[in-house]
């Protein structure tokens, strides 16, 4: 069963990419996640750095409802995000505002996470603006354990490829 709390205590690892509606790479990235769990809150630091450079941070507060319901917020977040997870799902809903360019606007996330064995979290967002999907966000979280990789960890040489490439797969 997938329990947010457990999974995202600790330290946490992602990898990701946004694809536009034509199934195009518009972006690809890693997150860095420190997550806080204190018995009513998780507290998950995001360090996002794209594969341009850019660099963003978000701090989610995540507080346990009745049951399997959960309810998140973050300074980009427009109100309340809403999850529910069940069996190895979690369903996660919100509004946030996204940098384009140089503007903002405000899109919807309908976000589904599977937890996987061994540490794996795949998620699939679909995200949309006035109802019309404009793309989708998938992402790959591994969950640091203690000890599972020494600090002199030297990925495969297709990881080092995927992590080195400057350009988006097209």
């Amino acid at each position: 069963m997938f329990v947010i709390e457990d999974f995202f205590n600790g330290k946490t690892k992602a990898w990701g990419m946004f694809e536009d509606r034509f199934g195009n790479v518009r972006k690809q990235f890693s997150v860095d996640i420190d997550g806080r769990w204190d018995g009513k809150v998780l507290r998950l630091e995001e360090n996002f750095t794209y594969i341009d450079g850019e660099l963003e941070n978000r701090i989610w507060t995540i507080k346990k409802e009745d049951g399997n319901k959960y309810k998140g917020y973050a300074d980009d977040i427009i109100g309340t995000a809403l999850g529910e997870c069940g069996g190895n799902t979690l369903t996660w809903q919100y509004d946030m505002k996204i940098k384009i360019n140089d503007r903002s606007i405000n899109v919807h996330f309908n976000d589904r996470m599977y937890l996987q064995p061994e540490g794996v979290l795949l998620s699939k967002a679909r995200v949309s603006k006035l109802g019309v999907e404009i793309g989708v966000v998938t992402l790959t979280f591994i969950k640091n354990k203690p000890n599972s990789a020494p600090e002199n960890y030297i990925p495969s040489s297709r990881q080092a490829a995927f992590e080195l490439r400057s350009e988006p797969i097209r």
